[in-house]
């Protein structure tokens, strides 16, 4: 029995035809707080051969953004297709399930296809969020120390009552792979692919690093020399709003990190250094999966996403983490490879199209020929079959600052425009333009500026279009005084 895909592709209908037991399987690498830090990015410092490998093997997008910079909400909008200002979840304390019981989501899609789905590591923030959507399931694990003095260490801290018990911010043991959970996560896919190779399957490998702890194993480290890292300017933007960055994020509750005041050099080099060593180790993961994947002949049949759920600051700024609508942290890598039986198939390619995570639902259900539920993306096969092609005139990214102020923001890639509203009222409290060509930093706010007063219409523009004045935002995570 037949079953025939119809794709929309350059204004042209393409046909593609899998038998039954021949439908598509999608395998997506879901990866925590990695910004465009890749060799295949054009990093200067990041040694990455293997996601490299994966981006000559596909298309490169190199104007991806999230919808949100921090991990519950932007991977809830991953997986329903559905933006945080439509689900109205903001923080990450709220799961899913907890305020939307209903919504479809893409694991739940293809389990009702007769797909095998498989969650291994970090996928949803929430383990409630995901053990019924999946027929195979290993949950993330909490972070974990190898060296006997950090043992120690946190056997003290947890003695002594500290909350949030949370150790140094990195480690470098000389263990294996396998003795930090990416290594079990790769050790996990690898089993459940051979296990799963003869069902067709939506495969979530969801890699910790490189989050806080920068804790990888000594041979991911010795890759680089500590000494050879730039430090980032500390300089904040010229007119920057008062709220647009959060100087820390979650970096200030580990062990060692003070509270108060600039990071030292020599503190900074080796964040720098971790954060690194973090990459390289999910790089070697990704590459033991790729060369299963192989081994077991299911790359011809398979799609392969690399992605991560948001960017990253490693001291610009004068800051760390996520948390903002600045093009650093809402700018994240994107690689999609179509099945290698695909003969129209693009390699070694680069996207410079406006997309966003958002979109992946709908590229997967168009990929494998299901009826997907209505969502707030758009499959991006045209574009992984036509890199080149035109499409979105803007990408959308929100912030929220508590209950009372909200964060809006629109690239059309080369500016940034960003309004700080009034939840309630959408009173405009200040505007921010930030100039970005192939730079993901920017250091004047040139918001009321004459000269690019007409850029700044035409981006106020296409941010009304997704963000209306008098539309609400919904919070559903954030309880509301009667």
């Amino acid at each position: 029995m037949k079953k025939l895909l119809i794709v929309f592709c350059a204004s042209l209908w393409v046909s593609v035809s899998f038998s039954q037991e021949e439908k598509p399987n999608v395998l997506i690498f879901y990866v925590d707080d990695l910004r465009v830090e890749l060799g295949c990015y054009g990093s200067e410092t990041a040694i990455t051969p293997n996601i490299d490998k994966i981006a000559n093997d596909g298309v490169l997008f190199n104007k991806a953004y999230t919808q949100q910079a921090i991990c519950a909400p932007s991977r809830m909008s991953t997986l329903t297709g559905l933006r945080p200002e439509t689900l109205g979840i903001y923080s990450i304390f709220t799961p899913l399930r907890k305020v939307h019981k209903n919504v479809l989501s893409m694991p739940q899609l293809f389990k009702q296809n007769g797909y095998k789905t498989v969650s291994i590591g970090k996928v949803y923030h929430h383990s409630v969020d995901d053990k019924k959507e999946w027929t195979t399931y290993f949950a993330k694990e909490p972070n974990s120390y190898i060296k006997p003095e950090n043992i120690a260490l946190m056997k003290r801290l947890k003695a002594e009552g500290v909350k949030p018990l949370k150790g140094p911010a990195f480690e470098d043991a000389d263990v294996a792979d396998e003795a930090y959970k990416d290594g079990r996560v790769s050790k996990y896919a690898i089993e459940t692919l051979h296990k799963i190779k003869d069902d067709n399957f939506l495969m979530f490998v969801g890699l910790s690093k490189p989050h806080l702890p920068f804790n990888a194993p000594k041979k991911y480290w010795d890759l680089y020399n500590k000494n050879s890292f730039k430090i980032p300017t500390r300089t904040k933007p010229e007119g920057i709003y008062r709220l647009s960055l959060s100087p820390w994020g979650e970096l200030k509750g580990y062990y060692g990190i003070p509270k108060e005041g600039d990071l030292n050099d020599d503190l900074t080099r080796t964040l720098i250094h971790g954060y690194h060593a973090s990459i390289s180790y999910i790089d070697a993961q990704v590459g033991k999966v790729m060369q299963t994947l192989e081994e077991l002949d299911l790359r011809k049949n398979t799609m392969v996403i690399f992605m991560s759920d948001h960017g990253y600051k490693i001291g610009e700024y004068g800051a760390w983490c996520k948390h903002s609508n600045m093009e650093i942290d809402t700018r994240v890598p994107l690689i999609i490879s179509r099945e290698t039986s695909y003969k129209k198939r693009k390699t070694g390619k680069t996207s410079n199209a406006l997309v966003e995570n958002v979109d992946i639902f709908s590229t997967v259900v168009d990929f494998c020929g299901l009826k997907g539920p209505k969502t707030e993306g758009k499959s991006l096969l045209p574009v992984v079959d036509k890199p080149n092609k035109k499409w979105d005139k803007a990408a959308y990214s929100v912030y929220a600052r508590g209950e009372k102020i909200m964060g809006v923001t629109a690239t059309d890639g080369k500016w940034r425009y960003t309004e700080w509203r009034n939840a309630t009222t959408h009173e405009i409290l200040q505007a921010e333009l930030y100039e970005h060509k192939n730079n993901l930093l920017s250091y004047v706010n040139l918001s009321g500026n004459k000269k690019h007063k007409n850029v700044e219409q035409k981006m106020k523009k296409l941010l009304e279009k997704q963000f209306p004045r008098d539309k609400p935002f919904l919070q559903n995570d954030i309880p509301r005084k009667k």
